[in-house]
């Protein structure tokens, strides 16, 4: 009898530390689309637009986008979206946003298709401060990587106009998290 009681009182304690902790525990920081999930083709309307380069067959819309559960202490976060695959080796940097204050949760589609006062604006490879959807040729879909930082940062610490290695290299020591989402695209 007193072995069953110090079991039962074992597990009730046991049961109370994992409670409790479950009840500490915050959930996951993410990054996610209405539009498309991760993996998954991204419509041709996100796609770029420049009449000068026939792989570019959107409209250059950006795709809405939303994040939630960011860490105690976050500041601001930065956005990167990168395409590893895209003009080799180096791949393609198709925006640089960084500042976005911890007040913003998301942006609408089309949204930042243009500079906006939510974020400051980087640079691409396009040498462009807002997005820029992918130009991918006929054949294996490229993987667009959409990387979101959650930083210990001001919104004003960086300056504008920062490249995606800058600002990498700007973030080391001030990132608290990471999340990300992936949309594929090759020309239809």
């Amino acid at each position: 009898m007193l072995l069953r009681g110090s079991i039962l009182a074992l597990t009730v304690a046991l049961t109370g530390l994992c409670g409790s902790h479950a009840a500490n525990a915050q959930a996951a920081f993410t990054l996610t689309s209405p539009a498309f999930k991760d993996g998954e083709r991204l419509a041709t309307k996100f796609a770029g637009n420049n009449k000068s380069n026939p792989n570019c067959v959107g409209e250059n819309v950006s795709p809405p986008l939303a994040w939630a559960n960011p860490p105690d202490g976050t500041k601001s976060y930065a956005l990167l979206m990168f395409d590893p695959e895209g003009r080799p080796p180096g791949g393609v940097s198709h925006w640089v946003a960084y500042g976005i204050p911890v007040s913003v949760t998301g942006f609408a589609e089309g949204e930042v298709s243009k500079p906006s006062e939510k974020y400051i604006g980087g640079e691409s490879t396009m040498k462009l401060s807002n997005y820029f959807g992918p130009c991918t040729p006929p054949g294996a879909p490229h993987h667009y990587t959409l990387t979101l930082m959650a930083t210990d940062l001001e919104p004003t610490a960086l300056k504008p106009g920062m490249t995606r290695d800058e600002v990498i290299k700007a973030l080391d020591g001030h990132v608290k998290v990471a999340t990300g989402l992936i949309g594929t695209f090759s020309k239809p």
